[in-house]
């Protein structure tokens, strides 16, 4: 996913950060960790996905989960 992707996103800056720091396997590897937390979160909260945490999020939703992924 974020060796494939041409466009530019928060998560894939931070992956190519964490690469640049730590080593691609290991960036890799929290990527993937963040991305099954953003899930698991959506899952117990029962929000549905949005590319952005925008201002239209309703409270209480997963707003809170995807800030902290950027």
């Amino acid at each position: 996913m974020m060796t494939r992707s041409q466009n530019q996103c928060a998560l894939k800056a931070w992956k190519q950060r964490l690469a640049r720091e730590r080593g691609h396997k290991r960036a890799v590897v929290a990527v993937a960790r963040k991305l099954a937390v953003i899930m698991h979160r959506m899952w117990l909260d029962g929000s549905s996905f949005r590319f952005s945490a925008g201002s239209d999020a309703p409270a209480g939703g997963g707003a809170e989960v995807l800030a902290m992924a950027n």
